[in-house]
């Protein structure tokens, strides 16, 4: 594809994933903070009609009193508002993103020969998509055999989200040792991803449109498919910040060019499950100061460990800007020069370098993300040589 194009079709695909996760993610953080914040009703008209829970809230000047019925309501009404092309949005939209960036530029973007020498372009993307499946079906056994009661009920969350954890650390683990830095944590928090929406297209929509049948029909709403429904959304709630960080960290490549990435990964995931726990219990009028101390441990913890390490210092030779001009003719250029230079960012004559000095020291030294995956095979001798002249 032109690169014109390309960048066309990143843009929008990118600007249609972030409204939808924006859309998706705060629906289901709001219907989180509702369940919670709910209140048995004192009205006896209320409890006639079978509401369980109730909220007064005032809003952009309006007043709002949403109620829960514990199954449904006696008279279902016709015009029904459904939640769930928020989440199938997001994840096509994430999907379409996916394949345009990485899986029609394997060779540059999924595979990184130091991490793993695939024979062929399509072998990475086929496991990239295995990923994906594997996530699901993992996931979908967990909750079958741990997560039911032996009545087909719901059983024991704990456990299974115990059993997703020790999958998330594996598929970083693998990940990580199969694919480059960037596609590596992209994967991993799209098989979380794919879970959630799983999740909403499998278990709580086709719930809800068997309990609407069955009411249609007369019949007494069996009241497992919003119990399995609910479960699902919990679950999904502990996904989104997981998956959310794993998704704004590929961004940064002093995280996924670590030489222990995936533990960066699941350090990072963890800490999102911890925000997520003090806001949830926060709902229900508990403070856990102790997730907060937690989520702050670790990331603190990681700060230090992933802090760059001093160099001896020792009398060495100024840098001149033509052995500069030397490294990028042949690391950078086939990327940053002329009009068509990547954002815009040209590297191919002596002023250039020198206004793009603190650039090139972030992304090539501190982050080491340029080259990308480094294709162009620059060296540490290289990069030191680089990051004198960029500090001196």
């Amino acid at each position: 594809m032109d690169i014109y194009l390309l960048d066309w079709a990143n843009l929008l695909l990118r600007w249609l994933h972030v409204i939808t996760v924006i859309a998706w993610i705060g629906a289901s953080f709001y219907f989180v903070w509702l369940d919670n914040h709910l209140t048995k009703p004192q009205a006896e008209d209320l409890k006639a009609k079978g509401v369980d829970g109730e909220l007064w809230a005032v809003h952009g000047g309006g007043f709002y009193n949403p109620q829960k019925y514990m199954v449904a309501p006696a008279n279902l009404p016709q015009d029904l508002h459904w939640f769930y092309w928020e989440s199938y949005w997001t994840w096509m939209s994430g999907f379409a993103l996916f394949i345009v960036l990485y899986l029609c530029n394997a060779g540059q973007m999924l595979i990184d020969p130091r991490v793993f020498a695939w024979g062929a372009a399509w072998q990475a993307v086929a496991a990239a998509l295995v990923f994906l499946v594997m996530g699901t079906v993992v996931y979908e056994a967990a909750c079958h055999t741990l997560g039911r009661t032996a009545d087909g009920g719901v059983g024991n969350d704990g456990r299974v989200l115990a059993a997703v954890a020790v999958f998330v650390v594996a598929a970083s683990w693998l990940a990580c040792h199969l694919f480059a830095g960037r596609a590596a944590f992209l994967i991993v928090g799209a098989t979380l991803a794919t879970m959630m929406t799983g999740n909403v297209a499998h278990w709580i929509i086709p719930g809800q449109k068997k309990v609407i049948a069955q009411m249609r029909a007369g019949q007494k709403p069996d009241p497992v498919y919003g119990q399995r429904g609910k479960q699902r959304s919990v679950h999904n709630t502990w996904f989104g910040l997981p998956v959310l960080i794993a998704m704004l960290s590929n961004h940064y490549g002093m995280l996924y060019q670590h030489a222990q990435n995936w533990i960066v990964l699941c350090v990072l995931m963890a800490a999102g499950v911890a925000v997520r726990v003090f806001f949830v219990k926060r709902h229900k009028g508990v403070n856990s100061w102790g997730a907060v101390a937690l989520a702050l441990a670790l990331l603190a913890g990681l700060i230090v460990w992933m802090a760059p390490r001093p160099q001896a210092s020792g009398a060495v030779a100024p840098v001149t800007l033509d052995q500069v001009q030397a490294v990028a003719g042949q690391r950078c250029l086939a990327c940053h020069a002329g009009e068509l230079a990547q954002k815009g960012v040209r590297l191919d004559n002596a002023e250039a370098l020198v206004a793009h000095k603190a650039q090139i020291y972030q992304q090539v030294i501190v982050q080491r993300a340029m080259p990308l995956n480094n294709a162009t095979g620059m060296t540490d001798e290289e990069r030191a040589l680089v990051g004198r002249w960029a500090q001196q």
